[in-house]
């Protein structure tokens, strides 16, 4: 049985977006809004939605986003519109459809640079920013990473093809996923290829790759260190996998210098980006959330 209800709504050019909602029933704790990584989709809080919709303390409404070209949600014309800063309006335009005037975020990787810039456009809705593996000044080494799999991995022969492609990429970075782990997470973000030859594809728009292809990796990349410094106001909690290649030592101990409230997790044997729905992940956050709430 399906545990979550299909969500869609028009972005602010008329594109249609989707998006999933958990426990929509609720209305004691303030809602959730999960917004995900570069490629990922609203498949990837799965777990995370479930354990705080039905959290026995704090049972929440968990508001699941697809980006623009990913997902369910439809694709864009014009791929130059696959930018953090249309996707925020996007986001914005999603809660707003939801009813949602305020909420805690959760943002994983490219989901934690939408909340950055939320912070400064719409500070009002936000309660609190779970930031997964990301901050204000990303590595190069993982965005050439991050590149090289957008060009390389996009069709597989089948669901245990792409799983197994991805344990051979990130095995090392996630030492502790078994072969049901990988194929779990591979059904997350690859889609079926509607019959034609190819078997399964990521669920984006291949065109996504092009945005990354602008990008000059012998150049300094630009950083969000002010829209960071908007988040000062929110209570802030930053999860860091321990063998991460795009959140550095040096760039975390430069938020919690400019942020000195920030809760901080340091999490063993996961790379880039930590699965959330980790039942001591999870939890980590649940309670976060009850605490952001109180302050």
């Amino acid at each position: 049985m399906q545990q979550w209800q299909d969500f869609t709504y028009s972005a602010s050019d008329g594109l249609r977006l989707a998006g999933r909602q958990y426990g929509w029933a609720h209305r004691g704790a303030a809602p959730v809004v999960c917004l995900s990584g570069l490629s990922r989709n609203s498949a990837d809080f799965h777990e995370l939605a479930l354990h705080l919709a039905n959290h026995d303390e704090t049972p929440r409404r968990v508001l699941t986003l697809d980006y623009r070209g990913r997902g369910k949600s439809a694709y864009d014309p014009n791929w130059e519109n696959y930018s953090p800063v249309v996707e925020a309006d996007d986001c914005i335009q999603g809660m707003t459809a939801a009813g949602l005037s305020h909420a805690h975020i959760v943002g994983t990787s490219r989901g934690g640079l939408i909340a950055m810039l939320l912070a400064g456009i719409r500070p009002g809705m936000m309660i609190s920013v779970t930031l997964n593996d990301i901050g204000p000044e990303l590595a190069g080494s993982g965005l050439v990473r991050i590149k090289k799999s957008l060009e390389s991995d996009y069709v597989a022969e089948s669901f245990e093809d792409a799983a197994e492609r991805m344990k051979r990429a990130g095995e090392r970075d996630f030492p502790k996923r078994s072969d049901a782990d990988w194929l779990h997470h591979a059904r997350k973000l690859y889609k079926e290829n509607d019959g034609r030859k190819g078997g399964v594809i990521r669920a984006y728009d291949r065109n996504l790759a092009r945005t990354l292809a602008a990008i000059d990796l012998d150049s300094p990349l630009p950083t969000l260190w002010p829209q960071f410094a908007g988040l000062n106001k929110h209570p802030v909690l930053l999860l860091r996998g321990a063998n991460t290649d795009l959140l550095e030592d040096a760039t975390v101990e430069r938020m919690r210098q400019v942020h000195p409230g920030m809760a901080f997790a340091n999490l063993p044997d996961e790379g880039h980006a930590p699965d959330v729905g980790l039942p001591g992940t999870a939890e980590r956050i649940a309670a976060f959330l009850a605490r952001a709430e109180r302050e």
